[in-house]
This record gives structure tokens, sequence and C-alpha cells, in this order.
């Protein structure tokens, strides 16, 4: 059998790997990527020759994807958990401690942003249970239509949207709450009396285990054993231009002919590729927004203050740049053994690319004026990396769910043919992973 794999970030390796896994030696791989290396918006630089995640730097851990892959690789000795820090919020001019029991941010209960928003908001926040709730089993909103109406606005700027900004690069108003909040919008279906009441039956049961886990030595480390392990034939800096159906399989060019093809590919790459052989599914794809970022990675003197928390994530209207700060090496036990104090500034939100249009220079700036203002320490960095990613994360809009059910119903009866990414059912890596993992099934069950 001949299979090509367009896309080699984590959700195509994953697939790669599987197929590899599943057809053994006889099977004929190609796993094509148009830019210079694999790994898509997974990288991993260094500082002063020690490894630093320059894309995501830690995943889900109460997901079983990334463990179950290390296990499977020999990797299980990278796997590390954060010291249980909790972030900061930055929001009118000061730090907050981020909000208890809150889901995505959304509050169980008004006891829960005190200090973080004015009165009149905590007023309506308790009132909430007794306002009637009007809730169509099967709708879909945005999130801030649904917490602004509810609770307020002050919610959704100052404690939903820092969250949103980092797992989406979005806003409340760019995200459905189907898709994002698939327990909330459960809740609310199984006829919840109000948003508290919905927010307090999603809330996931307690735990001590780790929220997130994270690589010792980057992902890469993940990235390299997933290529070893499938041993594809690779095509990096190559541009499949289009897909068409034969008789026996498919034809990518410039590739040539496959039995079998995994589109692992952002969306509107994918729509472009199946404009021809299935434009109803290419229509349904290109639907699909994505928000560009960038990070800075900053390595600090060790004797730099910094403050004892993980993060500090900032609220939408702020006069700051940078959208949120991971302090690394607060947050991780393995990295504050280092040289250098680690520090990361993201920068982007959906419908603001407008850091991408700065240079290098301007990036590092903005990152050692804001970390400034937000710690209260004099900032001077030893070393600064820089990381854009142009249309990197998609937005999981309203209606989000029905459209990847459509688009997936569309390619139903297209033999040889799977598609994977972030854009389907979840942009973390472990959701990513999973969804490599399933289109290599449906390859497989062809």
């Amino acid at each position: 059998m001949r299979v090509a794999v367009v896309g080699g970030g984590i959700s195509g390796l994953v697939a790669a790997y599987r197929l590899r896994a599943a057809l053994g030696a006889e099977l004929e791989l190609v796993l094509l990527d148009r830019r210079g290396r694999l790994g898509g918006t997974l990288r991993t630089g260094e500082i002063a020759g020690e490894p630093v995640d320059l894309g995501a730097e830690a995943f889900v851990g109460r997901r079983p994807e990334i463990p179950e892959l290390l296990a499977e690789l020999g990797l299980s000795d990278q796997l590390v958990h954060p010291a249980g820090r909790r972030p900061l919020i930055w929001s009118e001019r000061r730090a907050h401690p981020l909000p208890e029991r809150t889901l995505m941010g959304i509050p169980a209960g008004p006891e829960s942003v005190v200090g973080l928003v004015d009165e009149q908001t905590v007023a309506q926040l308790a009132a909430e249970p007794q306002r009637p709730l009007r809730w169509q089993p099967g709708a879909d909103v945005s999130v801030a239509e649904l917490v602004a109406g509810r609770f307020g606005a002050q919610v959704v700027q100052r404690s939903v949207d820092p969250l949103l900004g980092g797992v989406y690069a979005g806003r409340a108003e760019s995200i459905g709450v189907r898709a994002a909040l698939p327990t909330l919008a459960a809740a609310l279906d199984a006829g919840a009396s109000s948003l508290t009441r919905a927010v307090s039956d999603a809330l996931p049961p307690p735990s001590t285990g780790p929220v997130f886990g994270a690589l010792r030595d980057g992902y890469q480390v993940l990235l390299d054993g997933l290529r070893a392990a499938a041993a594809p034939k690779v095509d990096v800096d190559t541009t499949v231009t289009s897909l068409t159906r034969t008789a026996t399989g498919w034809q990518l060019d410039p590739a040539g002919e496959f039995d079998a093809v995994v589109l692992a590919t952002p969306a509107p790459v994918t729509a472009e590729l199946l404009r021809s052989a299935a434009p109803v599914a290419a229509g349904l794809a290109a639907g699909v927004e994505l928000s560009s970022s960038a990070v800075v990675a900053l390595g600090l003197p060790a004797d730099t203050t910094l403050p004892d928390n993980s993060g500090i994530l900032v609220a939408s209207g702020e006069p700051l740049r940078a959208k949120a700060f991971t302090l690394s090496s607060r947050k991780w036990p393995h990295l504050a053994e280092r040289e250098h104090l680690l520090v990361r500034a993201s920068f982007g939100r959906f419908g603001d690319d407008t850091p991408l249009s700065w240079t290098d220079e301007q990036l590092v700036t903005a990152a050692v004026e804001d970390l400034t203002t937000v710690t209260g320490v004099a900032i001077s960095p030893d070393v600064a990396l820089v990381q854009r990613w142009q249309g990197g994360l998609p937005q999981y809009a309203p209606g989000h769910t029905t459209r990847i059910a459509d688009l997936e119903a569309a390619l139903a009866d297209l033999p040889g043919l799977a598609i994977a990414g972030a854009y389907l059912h979840g942009v973390g890596v472990p959701a990513c992973a999973a969804s490599g993992t399933a289109a290599a099934q449906r390859i497989l069950a062809r």
C-alpha cells in the first residue's frame, strides 16, 4: 500500500505513526509538508543551550493521548508536571488572583470574581439564578453573548477573554459555546435553570491530579520519536497543489499517485485541496477562520524578581500589547534549575494581527515593557527568541460542531481519504493526536 500524509504537524505525525504500526514495513509512507521542517505549530528552540518550547508548551494532563504516546515510544521519563502555582489576571492596571471554580473563566458563583469585577457585576451574578433562562436545546451562541447577557460584560473581558486568548488566540465573541465548552452546552441542553447552575453542573469533579503536563526537553522529543517510529519518506518544502480522485486511489501533485491520503493540513489548505474532489466539504472547511499569534521567549538573569505565580493573563481592553505571560521557571520545576529565568510573552488575538507586522525588535521591546508593567520589576533579558505563527489557531465559532459534522459526512463516501487537524475536534495537542489516530483508523478501515 502507498499512503501519503500531507502535513507534518502533530496530527500528521501521529497518523503516520499509527499507519506504520498497523501496516508494517511493506507500507510505502510519504510525509509531505510545505514548511522546511516538521512539527507544525510545535517548535522547540534553545536558550543558553537548553530547550524551550516556542509553540504550545503544555497539554491537558487529564487526557490520555500524550502520556500513552510517550509510553509507546519509550519516552515516559520525559513527562513532567507543573509546580502547582496559579496564574494572575492583569485588569484595571493591577494583578488579581485567577478566579477559582470557573469553567474557562465563567464563574460558578459571584464569590469567584469578587475584587476582579465591580460590585454591580457581583450583584448581577448573585441574582442571576432568579432570572428566567431561555435556552433552546441544540442551540449555539458565542461565549460572549451567553456570558455577558447573564453575568455582565466585565466577566467576559476580565475572566473569560484572558483564558480564551490563551487557548484559541481568540475572544469570547469569536468562540461558540457548543464547541469550546461542550459540558456547559450539555448542562444547558439538560435544562439547567440558570447559567450559574449550568456552570456548576459542567465543572469537572475535584481532583488532586495535575491539570497539565509537558515534556522535559520540549515537544521536539515527541516529534522526533514519532518520525523515527513512522519511518516515512519525508518531503519538506513541498507544497501539494491538487488532489484528484483516480480509478484506484488519489493523485497528489506533485507527489504522485497513492492508494490513500491523509490531509493533516490547516482548514484553508484542506479546503483548497478538496475543491475538486469534494466541493461541499471544501466549502465547509473554508468557513473555519484562523487566528495568528507570536511568542517571545525571554531568558532573564537568575536574580530577577518575578511573582511566585505560573503566569499573568491580560484582560481584554487593557493598554498592553501582550495578551499573556507564562512565568515558565515558576510554573515548571525542571526549568527552575536552569541558568536563566524563562518567561514567554504571547501576542495576537483573533481580529488583531498587528503584532505580526512588527519587527522582532519591536516584539521584544513590547514584551519587555509590558512584563515590566505587570511585575513592577525592571526587565533586562540576556537573550530573546521570537516565533510567529501565521494562521496557527482555528476559531471555533458558533455552529462549529455542526459544520464539522457536515464536513465529515461529506467525506464519508470517499474511500482512502481522511482529514485530521486542530480545526476538527479540539485545538490542544492531545486533541490533535486523537484526530491523527482517527484519520489513520479511517484509512485502515477501508
